[in-house]
């Protein structure tokens, strides 16, 4: 099978149908699940009208986006690559990346600029958090604190991310500070987690799971987003969140050209149709994401539940640099300590 049948193999279900047979096509490694589905409504449907583009949605968390760029290097399957921020900036480093033309993103003025990369090379379209997410009707006293995921009660109820995940990398950066360690001391972070494994129920690796173990009642709490949190209860799944007091961990979701890519133009519009700030707040009351556009909007009841505004600044969002280059250490050391 070519790269292109089996992309397309792999989109299956996930691709937006054009009106027209003769279409342009825009390949897209984006994150699963309800992210999907909303970006999906606010997005690439808009974009694909008005545009006459089918948009071709090929599904992977932040580190197997990366893979795949890693993989076809010089010669990309895809246009455009979701990534979070650690993330995005090892593929930086590894030169996996295209500048993006400043002058094709129109709406570029008006995003944050810690929500820019200074070369360009990405973008941040929302801000989010890892935070604690629990069953309301399960935890009458739900935790507090990331230093409450270690208490008894919770042995057997609770899920954390693999560290292939974004959750898992800012759990064990969490575990770290909780212990006195830090970025670049996560030896406490080990220690702490090593302690924990043994309650919890499993290590997942894509976001969504969260919302089956929830409905199936086989945990009461996770290490999870919070925009994912907004979702699931939104659908009817039982779940709330907490921002731990000693800080959550902030979330920048970015967006990049892999270098290479056959359809650079029309990704940079798709960009900017995201940034848009009519995407923007569509995006931030179905997904519950804050925007990163400053000319956004939202209602009162909206702008408490996300990071919004001056409430960026109260989140904890580790050196990107540093986490990118301790990532694949910390990795070897998670397999052979952690998910065994």
């Amino acid at each position: 099978m070519g790269i292109r049948t089996a992309l397309l193999a792999t989109a299956l279900g996930c691709a937006l149908a054009a009106s027209d047979a003769g279409a342009q096509e825009l390949n897209v490694a984006i994150f699963g699940g309800s992210f999907a589905d909303n970006v999906r409504t606010c997005v690439a449907e808009p974009f694909q009208r008005a545009t006459n583009t089918r948009v071709n949605f090929v599904l992977g968390n932040s580190v197997q986006n990366a893979a795949r760029l890693r993989a076809t290097r010089g010669r990309p399957d895809v246009d455009v690559a979701y990534m979070d921020l650690q993330v995005v900036v090892q593929a930086k480093a590894e030169g996996l990346l295209d500048q993006i033309d400043a002058t094709k993103i129109t709406n570029l003025p008006d995003i944050y600029p810690s929500a820019v990369d200074p070369d360009r090379q990405w973008i941040g379209f929302m801000y989010s958090a890892t935070a604690i997410a629990y069953n309301p009707r399960e935890l009458r006293n739900p935790p507090q604190a990331w230093a409450d995921l270690w208490s008894p009660a919770l042995r057997g109820k609770l899920a954390i991310g693999d560290i292939s995940a974004t959750s898992g990398q800012h759990f064990l950066i969490a575990a770290a500070r909780l212990n006195g360690g830090s970025v670049e001391n996560v030896e406490p972070g080990f220690r702490a987690i090593r302690e924990l494994r043994p309650g919890v129920v499993t290590l997942y690796t894509q976001a969504d799971q969260v919302v089956q173990l929830i409905e199936r009642g086989d945990i009461a709490a996770a290490v999870w987003f919070a925009d994912r949190v907004g979702a699931a209860a939104r659908n009817g799944v039982p779940v709330a969140v907490v921002f731990p007091r000693e800080g959550a961990i902030g979330i920048l979701p970015t967006f990049a050209v892999p270098q290479g890519a056959r359809n650079k133009a029309l990704a940079e519009q798709y960009m900017d149709r995201a940034l848009a700030p009519d995407a923007q707040r569509c995006f931030a009351e179905r997904q519950y994401a804050g925007p990163t556009n400053r000319k956004v909007e939202l209602p009162d009841d909206l702008a408490k539940l996300v990071p919004y505004r001056e409430a960026v600044d109260r989140l904890y969002f580790p050196p990107p640099e540093l986490v990118a280059r301790n990532l694949p250490a910390w990795t070897d050391r998670w397999n052979r300590e952690i998910a065994r």
